[in-house]
């Protein structure tokens, strides 16, 4: 895409919205969010899930001309959602936001930095509270940049939808259910949406869509109870070295899986490119990488990005706090797969079952796989492009393009069910401690991304007659 020519306005709605951070509008802003303890994890959270929503949301964007409308759930028990709309021309791009303003639980008693979950605290340059990265922090980016373009133009110069969920953290509940009976009122020519982190916290990144997870189980149950050691030793199958022979048939002592239908296919030329040189971790607090670890002749960014991982989350049988001598009666694993575009993820119980059985472990139980959805957008996309060239136009360096994330996030619902291209920008960092106690947002991150989402907004409605636009 050719480079934008000098533009005053532009210059000026970035330079607006570094004063509007500079300023302290953001942190208050962001504060009044945080303070809402709208987890969804927790019995209860319902009020404060539509106080959410209702209370703070809806004022916010119909103060910037939106008409909004809460929804319940269509799945019983389910956070409400809302949908907003700003339509100025039908004959304009129309851009589809998704945002979640459930948080995960406070865990109250083990922060260590701020003043507790509930309230931001602004210690240097972190932004301490719980949502201040996850989600709330990076909605409100999106939010105030829109209105600074609203404030300097008076208008947006695109058509725009927002949709907010509040079930997120616990695996977003009908929301696809949702989605689907909506489809008309949700109905755009693009998703752009801001969640995870940044490849690093110098880098701004653009990703196109995440891996998928699937879940599943392990058992093997022999007998009732366990049977002494010395009596029974070397005549009883013991369940956990069975299942830890199962394990190691299924992915090797380096992370190499080892069934056939569980690896994907070959990583496509163009995401190959888009991950040429990219380093993961160096940020302090990182872990250092394993490089002998995971799938040979890949670049630690192909093995995160573009590749499929099996792992163990937790391993038992006996009673590890105080083993006895005795073999146990059973044992359980819980595995954890994350998928990326191209595997037949559909026969993954068959698969596993099929592999153990042709190493003898046919009795090993394979529980039925819960599964999210994998997604990527074409990193070819003119929608992509488009947006590399206004973030690259913003900061005058190239942005980091992640064909997916290696992480998971509903993208699904909005890929495959409303048929839209994807693309996320977000406003985070690896190190925010997310899920954690001390969960915080990066001030000279939040800065640069409100002027990012400034000129993206910018950028879409002088651009709009060359968008491309659904069918």
């Amino acid at each position: 895409m050719p480079s934008a020519p000098h533009d005053a306005g532009r210059e000026a709605l970035l330079a607006a919205a570094a004063a509007f951070f500079d300023e302290g509008h953001f942190v208050r802003e962001l504060a009044r969010r945080v303070a809402i303890r709208s987890t969804s994890q927790e019995a209860g959270a319902a009020p404060e899930l539509r106080r959410y929503l209702e209370g703070e949301i809806a004022p916010s964007l119909a103060a910037l001309g939106f008409e909004w409308r809460l929804h319940d759930n269509p799945v019983p028990g389910g956070g409400p959602l809302l949908t907003a709309e700003r339509i100025e021309d039908a004959a304009l791009p129309t851009v589809l936001m998704y945002g979640h303003g459930d948080v995960v639980r406070g865990q109250d008693e083990a922060w260590t930095r701020g003043q507790g979950p509930w309230t931001l605290a602004v210690e240097g340059e972190r932004l301490y509270g719980r949502g201040s990265a996850d989600n709330k922090g990076q909605h409100t980016i999106n939010l105030a940049a829109l209105a600074l373009v609203l404030q300097q133009r008076g208008r947006l110069g695109f058509n725009l939808e927002w949709l907010f969920e509040t079930g997120e953290e616990t695996g977003s509940p009908g929301l696809a259910a949702f989605c689907a009976q909506e489809r008309e009122r949700l109905a755009a020519d693009v998703l752009i949406a801001s969640d995870g982190p940044r490849l690093s916290r110098e880098r701004p990144t653009v990703f196109l869509g995440s891996r998928g997870v699937a879940n599943f189980t392990l058992e093997l149950q022999l007998r009732e109870s366990g049977h002494h050691s010395g009596n029974w030793g070397g005549l009883l199958r013991n369940p956990a070295t069975v299942l830890a022979s199962a394990i190691a048939c299924l992915v090797d002592a380096r992370g190499v899986i080892r069934v056939p239908a569980l690896r994907p296919p070959p990583i496509p030329a163009n995401v190959r490119r888009a991950l040429q040189g990219l380093v993961f971790g160096g940020d302090p607090g990182d872990p250092a990488i394993d490089p002998d670890w995971g799938e040979p002749g890949l670049t630690p960014a192909e093995r995160v990005i573009g590749w499929n991982t099996l792992e163990v989350l937790a391993l038992g049988a006996g009673n590890p706090a105080a083993p006895v001598n005795a073999i146990p009666p059973a044992a359980k694993a819980w595995l954890h797969m994350r998928w990326v575009v191209g595997t037949d993820i559909g026969r993954l119980g068959e698969a596993v079952r099929e592999h153990l059985a042709a190493h003898g472990l046919a009795d090993v139980q394979v529980g039925e796989p819960e599964l999210t959805g994998a997604t990527r957008l074409d990193p070819d996309d003119p929608w992509v492009r488009f947006t590399l060239a206004s973030l690259e136009r913003s900061t005058g360096r190239a942005p980091v393009l992640l064909p997916n994330l290696g992480g998971s996030l509903p993208n699904d619902v909005f890929a495959d069910i409303l048929g839209l291209p994807t693309v996320w920008i977000p406003h985070s960092y690896a190190g925010c401690r997310q899920h954690a106690p001390d969960e915080h947002l990066l001030a000279p991150v939040a800065r640069e991304a409100l002027q990012l989402m400034c000129g993206l907004f910018w950028d879409l409605a002088e651009q709009a007659g060359t968008l491309p636009r659904r069918g």
